[in-house]
């Protein structure tokens, strides 16, 4: 007979025989607390300063937050190269939040996705005045990866951007996941651009996998759980944003008499943007830099009605009605603005007639 195997000792966690020893233990250290000290007092410094580091690491400078009860939406930019899906993401989020099936993407796009949030999406163009542009004005940048292919350039430059501009949330997107086969390969580009991405940004950024595209959009359960990171993301006030008035111009006007264009194509414009205001408070006859048109005065502003106010009353989750949308450059809702017009798509059927083969109605 094998001889009977004994338990590892286990010492008491708690109770009367734990309370003893930790007294007794006390006693000792009270005599001879030298005993106890670190053997060297480089490391005992270390320890104390490693420990100080952490402590701040914790801390941040208290910012006053200006954004009113009422905030304005949530700036997500879609950043990346050319052919990485951007389009793609915009719509499935799009589609996700507002159940509205965007054909074309022109200029911001603005949804609610909750009680007491509005996100407006925009998409950057492969152009560094626009990346420029963007990193100024974004709060959440969405940067896509080709995971195929792996990081390019334009993705460096727009970091390097953005660390300029104070440097706002960013999480990572890998697409075409499906252009994978061998899944051992999978994993390892997986793990190899996470690693790439957290050098670039900070060691536990936020990193997504997108896989293949169903009928158009990205899959209905990968694009929930990104929305939901979206949809309740806090967001550190930034210093210069804090404290500049600012406005994303969702559409342009050009108010100018067309008669005097025509007369004279170089004449002096006057020209009216629409969109929300950010940061502190403006007023007319203020001196304003728009990118692009250099220094200009404003001669009159004005409050608008919202055109995708939040919800007045909600319960646990958004009604059908609720879930607005406003994308005034965008073909939403048959309206398109143009820069010297307005079209308005009015659905209808047209029939074609056996009497008359040439006559439509």
């Amino acid at each position: 007979m094998d001889a009977k195997e004994h338990k590892a000792h286990r010492p008491r966690q708690s109770g009367v025989k734990k309370d003893k020893k930790t007294k007794k233990q006390k006693k000792i250290e009270d005599k001879n607390p030298k005993a106890f000290a670190p053997l060297s007092g480089r490391k005992a410094e270390k320890l104390a300063r490693r420990k100080q580091e952490l402590i701040q690491k914790k801390l941040h400078a208290p910012l006053v937050d200006r954004t009113p009860v009422e905030p304005p939406p949530t700036v997500v930019a879609v950043v990346g190269p050319p052919q990485t899906g951007k389009s793609t993401l915009i719509k499935s989020l799009v589609k996700r939040y507002t159940k509205h099936n965007l054909t074309e993407i022109n200029g911001p796009i603005t949804v609610v996705s909750g009680k007491k949030r509005r996100i407006t999406f925009i998409e950057c163009a492969n152009d560094m005045n626009c990346m420029i542009d963007i990193a100024k004005i974004t709060d959440l940048v969405l940067l896509l990866i080709d995971a195929s292919f792996g990081f390019e350039m334009e993705t460096f430059e727009f970091l390097n951007i953005l660390q300029v501009h104070g440097f706002p949330k960013i999480m990572g997107v890998l697409t075409h996941l499906d252009k994978f086969k061998n899944n051992k390969t999978l994993k390892s580009t997986k793990k190899r651009l996470k690693h790439r991405f957290w050098t670039e940004i900070y060691q536990g950024a936020k990193l997504f996998y997108l896989s293949g595209i169903i009928n158009g959009r990205y899959p209905n359960q990968e694009i929930q759980n990104l929305s939901r990171f979206i949809s309740v993301m806090k967001f550190r006030p930034l210093i210069w944003r804090n404290t500049h008035p600012y406005l994303v111009a969702d559409r342009i006007e050009d108010l100018t008499d067309p008669e005097e264009v025509r007369m004279n194509p170089i004449c002096d414009r006057t020209v009216t943007l629409y969109g929300y205001l950010r940061g502190t408070n403006m007023k007319p006859n203020m001196k304003v830099h728009i990118p692009g048109a250099g220094d200009q005065y404003l001669a009159d502003i004005s409050i608008l009605p919202d055109p995708c106010p939040l919800p007045d009353k909600a319960r646990k989750s958004l009604s059908e009605k609720q879930k607005l949308i406003y994308a005034p450059m965008s073909d939403v809702g048959g309206v398109m603005y143009d820069k010297d017009a307005v079209y308005i798509n009015i659905p209808g059927n047209f029939t074609k007639t056996d009497d008359n083969e040439g006559y439509w109605k």
